[in-house]
């Protein structure tokens, strides 16, 4: 009777989490997709420019 109730208990659980939304993985893929990168350069002290310096130079670099 215990392992019946214990399943049961299981069930229920799994069954309202299926039903209660986004799951705390789901919800960060879903943030990073929809809003990741977008205006967040106002919170940033890189140097953009100095960047794609250093990213042009890399890429010269396989080039050669």
């Amino acid at each position: 009777m215990q392992d019946k109730k214990q399943s049961l208990s299981q069930e229920e659980t799994l069954e309202q989490s299926r039903r209660s939304g986004l799951t705390y993985n789901e919800a960060k893929a879903f943030i990073a997709r929809t809003t990741g990168g977008h205006n967040t350069d106002i919170y940033s002290d890189t140097d953009s420019e100095a960047v794609r310096e250093k990213n042009q130079e890399s890429m010269d670099n396989r080039k050669s």
